[in-house]
């Protein structure tokens, strides 16, 4: 069943699904993203809940101002698990089949030491390139605290898809570090970061993931409630 916005999107849809998905934006919000592709990817069923960005905790998470915030928050039955990778840990635990993790142990390990990565740090890649789906910057300049977290980023591509063979980064298909590096594939799109090959390669690999289009093409049609992360471009 589509996991959509329901009628405030024109949907039309009024049954009742199994769970609820609370975000805050799909064009700026890159951990609600994360947390509905993990849903996505695990078949849930699932409605979405907007929050409007006019609340004091969506716009402080927004503008990077607060450094712990309650969304994506997925409620399923009596669950409740915020923080997309608490939700995919979930998902994985309840939905195992789903394949959110890479099968071979020692993949599994990798597929959550680098998930970890982008969970924990990057903070100056975040704060200088924030999401922004909507936006097309070239020439953007890079400086030097966004471009050390680049080259670590890149280092991970090539390491996860040399040994994978890609064109996603443990395989075949899409595991739980695609859906952690999903908004950073959008960055590079939005601020012309130039890429090596294998890099550009992945990025638009993820950039066409029809989990992704669908994203963004609801992201684009989304009304803009937060005007101060646009004033820069």
């Amino acid at each position: 069943m589509d996991a959509g916005l329901g009628d405030d999107f024109g949907t039309g849809r009024t049954a009742m699904a199994d769970a609820t998905l609370t975000i805050s934006s799909r064009n700026y919000s890159s951990w609600s993203l994360r947390g509905w592709l993990v849903c996505r990817m695990a078949g849930l069923d699932f409605d979405v809940e907007l929050l409007s960005g006019k609340e004091t905790s969506t716009r402080a998470e927004l503008l990077h101002l607060s450094p712990s915030f309650l969304v994506p928050r997925l409620t399923h039955g009596a669950v409740v698990v915020w923080d997309a990778l608490a939700i995919a840990e979930y998902l994985n635990e309840v939905r195992p089949a789903a394949g959110l993790l890479p099968e071979a142990p020692a993949d599994r390990a990798r597929c959550r030491a680098v998930s970890a990565e982008m969970h924990g740090g990057f903070i100056n890649l975040r704060s200088a390139m924030p999401m922004n789906l909507r936006a097309q910057i070239p020439g953007f300049p890079i400086f030097n605290g966004a471009r050390g977290d680049i080259e670590r980023i890149l280092a991970i591509f090539e390491e996860c898809l040399s040994r994978s063979g890609g064109p996603y980064l443990f395989g075949a298909r899409p595991t739980l570090a695609d859906a952690m590096y999903a908004p950073v594939c959008s960055r590079f799109r939005t601020y012309d970061v130039p890429l090596p090959f294998m890099a550009e390669t992945f990025r638009d690999t993820i950039l066409a993931w029809d989990l992704m289009a669908e994203w963004t093409q609801d992201a684009l049609a989304e009304p803009d409630e937060i005007e101060e992360l646009d004033m820069e471009f």
